[in-house]
């Protein structure tokens, strides 16, 4: 079941984010999605959970106060279903897949001339850190709540999620500077390693829940893409400090 909540108190995606995550929070919560803009937020149950225990997992700044039901296997008709839920997944990753296109197409450029598969992949890995690392930028007071929903370490560090646009930003650089590269690599294996057991369990307990993976700008849900992009900077982290 799905049901339509009214929000008051929330002034910014900080605000979304620590919505998001206190409600996600609950045993029987499978999914929430909140419009700062309208004040509302559309929360899945497994089963029903009262409005005053929905209020309780809130700081009081916050009020919350049911507004509709809708039953997620009632008819499917285009016309009484929100906006967000129309798009198929394909177009909600529409984003990330041309972030992706597009770096991989500058990698591929920079050295088409006089390949180096080595090179290529350093390039890559930097101008991955250095897009992603920028739309984390645009909102560094919501992305640490947002990141802290499914990566250990940013659940139990908070200034841990502070800091990390920063740390990929660093990384970026000295990828793209060819600057102290074995400990750059080292470094992405640790974090990225942490963030994919966050993920992992994440798409295993079918959550469904935002991926900060480019901020909080953009409305990604937290899918196996997530988890493949993860892995190829990984698996490109291991080839280079092997060969």
């Amino acid at each position: 079941m799905t049901y339509t909540y009214n929000i008051t108190g929330m002034t910014c995606n900080g605000c979304k984010a620590s919505v998001e995550k206190n409600l996600t929070a609950l045993d029987r919560v499978t999914d929430v999605a909140v419009n700062l803009e309208k004040g509302e937020a559309e929360i899945t149950m497994s089963s029903h959970i009262s409005t005053q225990d929905l209020q309780k997992a809130l700081p009081e700044k916050y009020q919350i106060t049911e507004k509709k039901e809708r039953n997620v296997f009632e008819s499917s008709n285009a016309m009484s279903m929100p906006a967000e839920s129309k798009e198929s997944k394909l177009q909600q990753l529409k984003p990330l897949l041309l972030i992706i296109f597009y770096i991989v197409s500058a990698s591929v450029l920079l050295h088409y001339k006089n390949w180096s598969w080595s090179a290529f992949m350093l390039d890559f890995m930097g101008l991955f850190c250095i897009v992603f690392s920028f739309f984390k930028m645009l909102d560094l007071k919501g992305f640490p709540e947002s990141f802290s929903m499914y990566d250990p370490l940013a659940k139990r560090v908070p200034i841990y999620g502070k800091i990390y646009p920063f740390l990929e930003t660093a990384l970026g650089l000295m990828f793209l500077m060819r600057f102290q590269i074995e400990l750059a690599l080292i470094i992405t294996l640790v974090i990225l390693g942490i963030t994919t057991i966050g993920v992992t369990k994440t798409l295993l307990d079918k959550k469904a829940i935002r991926c900060a993976c480019l901020g909080t700008v953009l409305k990604l849900p937290m899918t196996e893409a997530t988890l493949i992009e993860n892995a190829i900077m990984i698996v490109m982290a291991v080839l280079m400090l092997i060969f």
